[in-house]
């Protein structure tokens, strides 16, 4: 069992680049604002950010740019 004094989380809040793979196209999205665990580099979100993020994708708005990204077999 672990002491929960013994757990310290530090959060900061940032902006960060959300990358989503849905039926095979990835979506990147900037800007994004989280929680970042200071330890790990885990990111939190709010509720409405999520809600938000969603939307994103779902709605595939005209981006305001393009990437091309190369995909490598890991085999």
């Amino acid at each position: 069992m672990t002491d929960e004094t013994d757990w310290n989380e530090t959060l900061v809040d940032k902006k960060v680049t959300y990358h989503i793979e849905v039926n095979g196209r990835l979506f990147v999205i900037e800007n994004v604002p989280a929680r970042v665990n200071v330890e790990t580099g885990e990111y939190h979100f709010s509720p409405d950010t999520v809600e938000r993020l969603q939307k994103i994708v779902r709605e595939r708005r005209s981006p305001v740019r393009t990437i091309r990204v190369p995909v490598y077999e890991f085999a």
